[in-house]
C-alpha cells in the first residue's frame, strides 16, 4: 500500500468516462434467438397413412401452438398434439386429401410454416411421357386426378411434379399466399386435362363484414366472367350460418385448350378490398400432326417447364409473358381430337373491330395477342369504306376520373339519327351526365364526371351500321396531404404513425426498412383507417422496431424514422472499493431499480466465474458477488454490468499484504502519498452526487493523531455527509454525495510524540452543466427557422461538448429531439415544420458528464413564409401635387394573416426608398400627397406578414408628377335618358357621374333658369353631381339642365322629371235615359288629370235599399256608358272614379237622384235575328318597324292584328321557329303583339317575322333587327 492513494466513490463508472475518453461506455445490445432449436419439415404421405411432425424448442417450459392454415388445432381423433419438455409433436391420423395445407407452428415470437403433402394411391398419368397418349377413362374428370397446387407468391412454377427447392436453413419455402385479407381460403392454382371438369373455391369470413361481399371472378386482365356463365362455366355461392362463411364457387365444365392463362379472384365488401391470381392449365389429351395458328401463339405456361423453361407469369391477373413455344408444333402426336371445327382465325382477326381483339383471342386461346397482331397488320387487308359514317371513333379514349371527355364521329346523312350504346345497352338521356350533341355532320357524346362505371365500351349506331371504341378511365394518383413525422419512444411504449391521404378510403402500403408490414398473429402491427387518415400502431415498442418507416401510395410516399431507447436504470446502491486481508471475506454488493434486470461479473474485463470461493446471487433487486478466503491473485478492477443497459458499475479489490519487520519503537508519522500539491496530476476528480472517499496510507509509532483541514479550518463530523475515521495504517476521509462547495485544497496532518507529517490533496467536483438561457428565434421560413442561444452560466467543471434541441407544436406535451449527437455551435436551423402551426424550441448543453436539464421554452413562433408581391400596380389619378396608386393583393398569402401593405417612393438619380405613410395600410389603394410638381418618382409596393415583407411590386418606370388635361364628359345614366317619373311625396335622388381635370365646374338649371336653392339641394364632388329633393311636389316637374365646364371646354346633359298624382273625379255625371232593365250614363273628364295620361274610369252601382257598391266596369275608356242587368222594382245610384298611373281619384262623382226601374205587366217576346258571322281573317292593323339596337339591353317588336275567331300567333326568326327558345319572350294583349328579346348579341340580328293563323286565313308581317356591338368608353374619349 505504500505509494499508492485510493479514491473510491460510488460512481465509479462515469469518474471512468471522465478520465479516460469522455464518453459514456456502450455496451453491445443482446442478439435475438429464434426459440426453436429444430424445426418440422414439409412431408409427403399417402392417403390412409399417418404422419408426425416434430419439433424442438430452446426452453423446455416453452408454450407451442399448432396451426392449420391460420386456425387453431386442438388434439381431437383427426389430430394428436404431445408435448414433452422441450419436444412437441403433430401427428395427423387417417391423411386424406382435404388434409393436404399449409400448417405452422408457433413459440413464443417465432412462427415456422410446413407443408403436408398427401400423394394419392392410384398413379395419374404423367406428363413426363408426352409421345404417349393419355386417354381419360369415359365419365370421369381428369382434374379428380390433378391434386390442388398452392400459389406461389415468388412466381415458383405450378407443374404438380416438381417440388420448390428447400431453403438454405434445410426448410421448404412456403409457397402459400398468406391470408391477411378477406379470404380465409383462397383459390389454388389447377390443372384440367381437356374435356374435365375442376372447381375453384373462395372462402370469406363475415364475423367483421356488415353486410354480404360481393364478389368477381376475372380472366386475364379484366375480362369479368359473371357475363360468360352458360356451358361451360358456372358460379355458385353458400353462407353457413353456423360458422358465418360464405364460400363461392367457380366451376369450368368440359374444359377446352383455350381456357389456359390466369385467373383473379376479388372480394369487396364497403371499404375492405382482397384479391388473390390463380392459375390454369388445360392440358391436351391427345395432340395430331398439323399446323394450329392459335397454338403457335400460345405462349408457354407453368405447366410446361419441364419442356420450355421456367416461366414468366404474372402474379397479378395480367396476360402471360412467357416466349412463344414452337416446339409443340414439331411433336408427333398419336390421335387427334377435336371437339369444334376448324375456324381461321386470320380470317375473323381480319373482319373484326380492334375492341374485339381481346375476345376473340380469349376464345381462340390466343394468349400472345400482340405477337398476333403484328402478323396482323403484315397481311393486306382491303378496307371496306363505310357508307354511314365519313370519320369513325377512334380506337380509345382515355380521360382521368372526374373528368369530362367529348367522343366525336362524322355521319355521311346531315339528316340521320344516331343511338349511343354503352357494353350494347342503349345510353338514355336523362340528367346533366351525357350530352347528346348534332352540330351539322358531327354527332358527339360528352360523358361528364367520368368515374370508374363509365370505363366501358362505347357503340355509335347508325342503322345498321356500328362503331366502337374502349374509354379508359385512369384514376388520379392518390397524393400524401400530412407527412409523417420522426419519433422516439422508450421501450415497451406503444408508437403511432399518421398519415393523411387526398382520397378517402385509398389503400395504403407499409414498409419498414423496405419490408412490407402485414397484420401478423401477435398483433405487433396494427392498421387504422379513418376517412382519409391512416394510422400504423405498433404495441410495446422494442429496439427491433427502430428504422425508417414509409408508407406508400400511387402518388408518392412519406417517410419517418422510429427510435426506441431503453428505459434508465436507477442504481440505488453502488459497488465500493474493497481493502481486505488474505483469507478474508470480500463482498462487492449493489442495488438497481428493476429486480428482473440480470446481469455479468467481470474482473479486468474478463467474465467472472463461480467456483468453491466465488458466488454469485441475485435475490430481488441486490445482485451480490462474494469471495472467500481472498488471495493475493483476487486483487483487481471489478465491474458488474445490467443485461441491456449501456453502463456498469466498477469498483476495486485491494489485497493487504501484512508485513511484520522490525519497527523501531519510537517512529515519526509518515504519509505515504505519491500525488501531492497542485499540478493536473494530483487533482482529485468526482462526479457531483457520488460518494468521495479519501483513503491516506500512514505509519507511525504511537499511532498517529489524524486532523483534516481544509481552508484552514478544521473539519468534523458535524455534518450528516463528512465521515473521518482512522484505523491502523490508514486514515478514511469520506463525503457522501459529494457537491460543488466541497471543491477545493484538503490538508490531512499526523503526529505523534515523534513527529508530524502533512499532505495537500486537491479536489475538484464536476458535474452536468447548467441549463442554457431561453432560446432566441431570429428568423422563421416556410418550413424552418433559425435559434440562437446563450452557453450555461456554468459548464459543471468540463468543457460544453455540445447541445441537444428539441421541438413540439404549442397544443402538444410530445418534444421532438432534432439531434442525437452534440450540436457544437449556439445558432440551429431547425427544418422540416409545418407551415402555420405554433412551436416551441428548448435546448440541453452536455459536457463529459452528462446532459443539463433543459433550457426555458422559447417564445412560441409560427414558420410562416412571406407573401408573393402584390399585383396589378397602376396609377389611378395624378394631380400636380398627389398620386393615386392602386393594386390587388397577392397571389399567394400563405397560412399567416396578411398585416398591410407598405408603400414607398424614390426619386430619380437616388437610390433612397421613402415610406409614403408612416406604418401599413390595409386598403389595396394609396393617395400620396405633398409631392413636387415635375418631379420624376418611381413607386413600390410590398405586402407584410408575420414573416417580413414581400418581394415589391414596382411599376414599370417612373412617374412624372404632372396633372393631366381631360375634357369634361358627363356620363349619363341610362334610366335618366328619358322621361324620369315620381309621385308626389316621392324622394329623388340624381346621382350623375362625369370626368374632367382638373376639377370642372357644376351648375344646374331648371326650364332654362338657374335652380333655386330651395327647390332642390345639390352636391357635387371630384367625380359626380348629386340632385335631391326630399320630397317630390307638383311644381318639381320640368327640364333639368347639368353644365359640367373646365375653362371653355364644356358638356351638358338634361333631366326631364314628371311628378305625377292621383286625378281629380269626373265631371257632370247624369243619367241619358232608362229603358227596361238598362241605363244610359254621360260624364265630362275631370279637371285635373294628375300630371299623367288617364288610364280609364271606373263605374259602380248601389241598390238603394243596402248602398252595397258593385264595380259594373273597370278601366273603361269612354265617357258614357250603358249599365245592364238590373233588377225590376230597385232603385239604383252610379257612380265614377278616375284612373290614371298613381290610382284612381279620391273622391267619386256621384248621380243626385236614384233610377227606378219599373216593372211591367206584358210578356215580353224577344225578338228572332239571323246568327250574324262575325268572322274575319287576320289582318295586321299595325305592321313590324326595322330596328337597330345596342348589343345587352333588352329590345322589344310590337305590332297589332285583328282577327275572328282569335288568331294563332307564331314568331320566326330567318323563317325559323323561335316559339320555344328561352331567350324569347311572347306577350298579346289587346291584339297588340310584343316579342321581347333578352339581351341581345351580335348573333340576334336578322329578320323577324310574325304569322297570324286563324279558320278565316291568314297574314304575315316582318321586320329586320340590326343589334349593334357596345362602344367601350375609351373609344367614346
Amino acid at each position: 500500500m505504500e505509494g499508492e492513494l485510493l479514491l473510491k466513490d460510488s460512481g465509479r463508472q462515469q469518474s471512468h468516462a471522465v478520465e479516460e475518453s469522455g464518453s459514456f461506455n456502450k455496451m453491445p445490445e443482446p442478439v435475438k434467438k429464434t426459440a426453436f432449436a429444430k424445426k418440422p419439415k414439409t412431408q409427403e404421405a399417402e392417403e390412409g397413412s399417418a404422419v408426425v411432425f416434430e419439433a424442438e424448442t430452446e426452453k423446455s417450459d416453452a408454450k407451442v401452438k399448432w396451426q392449420r392454415n391460420g386456425r387453431d388445432l386442438a388434439s381431437s381423433d383427426k389430430y394428436a398434439i404431445t408435448a414433452g419438455g422441450n419436444k412437441h409433436s403433430l401427428t395427423v391420423k387417417d391423411v386424406t386429401q382435404e388434409d393436404a395445407d399449409v400448417y405452422a407452428v408457433i413459440a413464443g415470437g417465432s412462427k415456422v410454416k410446413f407443408e403436408l403433402k398427401v400423394l394419392s394411391k392410384e398413379i395419374p398419368c404423367q406428363r413426363e411421357a408426352p409421345s404417349e397418349a393419355c386417354v381419360d377413362a369415359p365419365g370421369k374428370p381428369s382434374v379428380s386426378q390433378v391434386p390442388p397446387l398452392a400459389t406461389s407468391t415468388q412466381d415458383d412454377s405450378t407443374a404438380p411434379v416438381h417440388v420448390a427447392p428447400p431453403s438454405e436453413d434445410g426448410h421448404p419455402p412456403d409457397t402459400r399466399q398468406d391470408l391477411t385479407g378477406l379470404f380465409t381460403e383462397k383459390p389454388q392454382s389447377g390443372e384440367v386435362t381437356v374435356g374435365g371438369n375442376i372447381t375453384f373455391v373462395a372462402k370469406v369470413n363475415a364475423e367483421s363484414l356488415l353486410k354480404k361481399p360481393t364478389i368477381k371472378w376475372f380472366k386475364g386482365k379484366w375480362m369479368d366472367l359473371a357475363s360468360k356463365s352458360g356451358k361451360h362455366l358456372q358460379l355458385k355461392e353458400s353462407y353457413d350460418r353456423n360458422t358465418k362463411v360464405y364460400t363461392f364457387e367457380m366451376l369450368i365444365l368440359e374444359a377446352k385448350a383455350n381456357f389456359s392463362g390466369a385467373y383473379r379472384c376479388e372480394v369487396l365488401s364497403k371499404d375492405k378490398f382482397d384479391s388473390c391470381n390463380f392459375q390454369l392449365t388445360v392440358h391436351e389429351a391427345c395432340a395430331a400432326e398439323g399446323f394450329d395458328i392459335r397454338a403457335a401463339f400460345r405462349r408457354t405456361s407453368d405447366a410446361d417447364t419441364k419442356r420450355s423453361g421456367p416461366s414468366a407469369s404474372s402474379t397479378d391477373g395480367r396476360e402471360d409473358s412467357g416466349e412463344l413455344d414452337f416446339s409443340t408444333l414439331l411433336r408427333k402426336r398419336a390421335v387427334q381430337i377435336s371437339s369444334e371445327p376448324e375456324v381461321d382465325v386470320w380470317d375473323i382477326l381480319s373482319h373484326a373491330p380492334a375492341s374485339e381483339y381481346e375476345k376473340i383471342a380469349f376464345q381462340h386461346g390466343i394468349t400472345d395477342l400482340r405477337g398476333m397482331l403484328k402478323r396482323l397488320k403484315k397481311m393486306k387487308k382491303e378496307e371496306k369504306k363505310s357508307a354511314a359514317f365519313l370519320k369513325k371513333l377512334d380506337p380509345a379514349y382515355q380521360v382521368t376520373k372526374g373528368h369530362k371527355i367529348k367522343l366525336a364521329v362524322e355521319v355521311a346523312n346531315a339528316d340521320v339519327d344516331v343511338k349511343w350504346q354503352k357494353n350494347g345497352q342503349e345510353i338514355q338521356p336523362t340528367g346533366s351526365k351525357y350530352i347528346f350533341e348534332s352540330v351539322g355532320n358531327m354527332r358527339y357524346l360528352t360523358i361528364n364526371h367520368c368515374s370508374l362505371a363509365d370505363d366501358a365500351a362505347y357503340c355509335c349506331v347508325v342503322g345498321e351500321e356500328k362503331c366502337t371504341t374502349e374509354l379508359f378511365v385512369k384514376e388520379p394518383p392518390v397524393q400524401i396531404v400530412k407527412n409523417l413525422e420522426d419519433q422516439m419512444v422508450m421501450k415497451g411504449e406503444r408508437v403511432e404513425f399518421e398519415c393523411e391521404v387526398s382520397e378517402e378510403g385509398a389503400n395504403v402500403k407499409w414498409e419498414k426498412d423496405g419490408v412490407e408490414l402485414t397484420r401478423d398473429e401477435s398483433f405487433k402491427y396494427r392498421f387504422k383507417k379513418d376517412g382519409c387518415k391512416h394510422v400504423l400502431i405498433i404495441n410495446e415498442a422494442s429496439k427491433e422496431d427502430c428504422g425508417h418507416y414509409k408508407v406508400k401510395t400511387n402518388g408518392g410516399d412519406s417517410m419517418a424514422e422510429l427510435m426506441v431507447q431503453e428505459k434508465e436504470l436507477e442504481v440505488y446502491q453502488s459497488i465500493a472499493d474493497l481493502t481486505v486481508k488474505a483469507k478474508d471475506q470480500a463482498v462487492f454488493k449493489c442495488e438497481v431499480s428493476d429486480e428482473n434486470v440480470r446481469g455479468t461479473w467481470y474482473k479486468n474485463g474478463v467474465d467472472v466465474k463461480p467456483n468453491a470461493r466465488i458466488n454469485i446471487t441475485h435475490i430481488g433487486r441486490i445482485h451480490k458477488l462474494t469471495i472467500d478466503n481472498v488471495k493475493p491473485e483476487d486483487e483487481g478492477d471489478y465491474t458488474f454490468v445490467p443485461d441491456g443497459y449501456a453502463f456498469n458499475l466498477s469498483a476495486k479489490l485491494n489485497f493487504l499484504e501484512v508485513k511484520i519487520d522490525y519497527v523501531p519503537r519510537q517512529d515519526p508519522p509518515k504519509i505515504h502519498l505519491d500525488c501531492m500539491g497542485h499540478t493536473a496530476e494530483s487533482t482529485i476528480v468526482v462526479v457531483a452526487g457520488n460518494k468521495l472517499r479519501l483513503d491516506v496510507p500512514i505509519t507511525g509509532d504511537p499511532a498517529p493523531t489524524v486532523v483534516w483541514t481544509k481552508g484552514g479550518k478544521v473539519i468534523t463530523e458535524g455534518d450528516g455527509r463528512v465521515h473521518v475515521e482512522t484505523t491502523k495504517g490508514h486514515c478514511i476521509f469520506t463525503i457522501e454525495g459529494a457537491e460543488r462547495q466541497d471543491e477545493g485544497m484538503y490538508s490531512v496532518v499526523v503526529r505523534n510524540s515523534a513527529g508530524e507529517d502533512t499532505a495537500d490533496i486537491n479536489v475538484k467536483v464536476v458535474d452536468v452543466p447548467d441549463p442554457p438561457q431561453a432560446p432566441r428565434v431570429l428568423s422563421v421560413g416556410e418550413d424552418s427557422c433559425i435559434v440562437q442561444w446563450d452557453p450555461p452560466l456554468f459548464d459543471g467543471g468540463q468543457p460544453i461538448i455540445g447541445y441537444v434541441l428539441e421541438r413540439k407544436k404549442k397544443k402538444s406535451y410530445r418534444w421532438m429531439r432534432l439531434n442525437f449527437d452534440p450540436y457544437t455551435e449556439t445558432t440551429y436551423e431547425a427544418k422540416r415544420m409545418i407551415e402555420g402551426v405554433e412551436y416551441e424550441m428548448r435546448v440541453y448543453a452536455v459536457n463529459s458528464i452528462g446532459m443539463s436539464c433543459h433550457s426555458p421554452a422559447s417564445q412560441p413562433f409560427v414558420p410562416v413564409a412571406p407573401t408573393s408581391e402584390p399585383t396589378g400596380l397602376c396609377v389611378d389619378d395624378i394631380s400636380d401635387t398627389s398620386i393615386t396608386l392602386k393594386w390587388r393583393a397577392p397571389e399567394r398569402i400563405g397560412s399567416a394573416e396578411l398585416e398591410g401593405y407598405g408603400v414607398e417612393y424614390c426619386k430619380e438619380g437616388t437610390d433612397e426608398w421613402v415610406p409614403a405613410i408612416q406604418g401599413l395600410t390595409e386598403r389595396t389603394s394609396l393617395v400620396i400627397r405633398e409631392l413636387t410638381t415635375g418631379d420624376k418618382v418611381q413607386f413600390r409596393v410590398r405586402a407584410f406578414n408575420m414573416a417580413g415583407p414581400s418581394a415589391p411590386a414596382t411599376l414599370a418606370q417612373p412617374v412624372t408628377i404632372r396633372e393631366i388635361m381631360q375634357r369634361p364628359k358627363i356620363w349619363l345614366p341610362r334610366n335618366l335618358r328619358q322621361t324620369l317619373i315620381k309621385k308626389v311625396g316621392d324622394t329623388v335622388n340624381l346621382v350623375i357621374p362625369f370626368q374632367g381635370k382638373p376639377r370642372p365646374q357644376v351648375t344646374w338649371s331648371k326650364d332654362g333658369q338657374p335652380l333655386n336653392s330651395t327647390l332642390a339641394s345639390v352636391r357635387n364632388s371630384d367625380t359626380d353631381t348629386i340632385l335631391f329633393i326630399r320630397k317630390s311636389e307638383r311644381k318639381h316637374s320640368g327640364t333639368y339642365d347639368l353644365l359640367v365646364q373646365i375653362e371653355n371646354v364644356e358638356d351638358t346633359a338634361k333631366v326631364m322629371l314628371q311628378v305625377v298624382d292621383v286625378p281629380g273625379h269626373p265631371e257632370a255625371l247624369k243619367v241619358m235615359d232608362v229603358w227596361g232593365f238598362n241605363v244610359a250614363l254621360d260624364w265630362k273628364p275631370p279637371k285635373d288629370d294628375g300630371n299623367c295620361e288617364l288610364t280609364g274610369y271606373r263605374i259602380q252601382k248601389a241598390d238603394k235599399k243596402t248602398m252595397e257598391w258593385f264595380t259594373v266596369f273597370d278601366q273603361y275608356r269612354r265617357t258614357n256608358c250603358v249599365v245592364s242587368d238590373l233588377i225590376m222594382g230597385n232603385e239604383y245610384v252610379f257612380r265614377v272614379f278616375t284612373i290614371n298611373l298613381v290610382g284612381h281619384s279620391p273622391e267619386p262623382c256621384q248621380t243626385k237622384d236614384g233610377v227606378y226601374i219599373q216593372k211591367t205587366g206584358m210578356d215580353y217576346k224577344s225578338p228572332t235575328y239571323k246568327e250574324p258571322d262575325f268572322s274575319e281573317a287576320p289582318k295586321f292593323t299595325h305592321p313590324l318597324v326595322n330596328r337597330s339596337v345596342i348589343a345587352g339591353y333588352n329590345a322589344t317588336l310590337s305590332c297589332s292584328v285583328r282577327g275572328i275567331p282569335k288568331p294563332k300567333v307564331t314568331w320566326y326568326k330567318n323563317k325559323m321557329d323561335i316559339t320555344n327558345e328561352a331567350k324569347y319572350r311572347m306577350l298579346s294583349k289587346q291584339g297588340v303583339l310584343t316579342l321581347e328579346i333578352r339581351k341581345p348579341c351580335p348573333f340576334d340580328g336578322g329578320v323577324y317575322m310574325c304569322k297570324a293563323v286563324n279558320d278565316s286565313g291568314e297574314d304575315v308581317v316582318e321586320c329586320k333587327l340590326e343589334v349593334r356591338p357596345q362602344i367601350a368608353k375609351e373609344e367614346k374619349k
